[in-house]
């Protein structure tokens, strides 16, 4: 299968927004992980007077996570799915979000660089056509010494857990991918998984882009392997400021 990208992506997101919340909630530790890895960026005073980027925020599952590690931070939400948006910005406790509707390709022409003081981005790597562009973007919008956590399906590199991921994903990711009507969003997160950069991969990438500190951090539970954490900081020079 070929994997979805740009428009045909945001158009299958927009179909399974519906579903969405209910299919990630069956998952066992899916938002206890994602609020892990917001804590994991470090945000000191609760996020105050800080600003932060959550990079493909989908229904605000990973906003949610952002706002209980940092309730005092200024976040701003961005994903290209216009029908994830309208489920997050749906959502209580999410009103004082700032919420942009725009790919990641056009964040360049419209944010200023030095804009943010942390970035988050949680499974959205994986779905970008070109991530090495995407982790230039960030750098350069994130002030020098700036924070990202990226939170994503990304294998360790062993078969065992490759394995386990292609065993959940046919016993259980797919076939209810399937009952909700979006077989071809779920085929597709199954392969962009498999054909996706490994952690140790992930992290050369984050240090071939000009990060610094780069961390990665396991999650417990059956994503153990499958999914992880990684943390970097910008070094002096990245961005302009404000």
């Amino acid at each position: 299968m070929t994997l979805l990208r740009g428009d045909a992506l945001s158009a299958a997101f927009d179909r399974g927004s519906a579903a969405y919340d209910r299919l990630v909630a069956a998952s066992p530790g899916y938002h206890a992980h994602l609020r892990r890895s917001a804590r994991r960026l470090g945000l000191a005073e609760e996020g105050r007077g800080l600003r932060v980027l959550d990079l493909g925020c989908g229904t605000g599952a990973s906003t949610a996570a952002l706002l209980a590690a940092a309730p005092h931070a200024r976040i701003t939400g961005v994903d290209a799915s216009g029908g994830m948006l309208d489920r997050a910005k749906a959502k209580s406790g999410l009103g004082n979000v700032n919420f942009v509707h725009a790919p990641v390709e056009e964040l360049a022409d419209r944010l200023r660089p030095g804009s943010f003081d942390a970035v988050f981005a949680a499974y959205l790597f994986r779905n970008l056509g070109d991530p090495d562009k995407t982790l230039d973007l960030v750098r350069n919008l994130l002030v020098p010494g700036g924070r990202i956590a990226v939170h994503d399906y990304t294998l360790s590199g062993s078969a065992v857990h490759r394995a386990v991921w292609n065993a959940v994903c046919t016993v259980i990711i797919q076939p209810a991918g399937r009952l909700a009507g979006d077989a071809e969003l779920y085929r597709h997160l199954r392969d962009s998984v498999t054909r996706f950069d490994t952690a140790p991969a992930f992290a050369q990438r984050l240090r071939r882009a000009g990060f610094a500190d780069v961390r990665v951090l396991p999650l417990p539970g059956w994503q153990t392997g499958i999914t992880h954490t990684f943390t970097a900081r910008t070094t002096a020079g990245a961005g302009e400021g404000p």
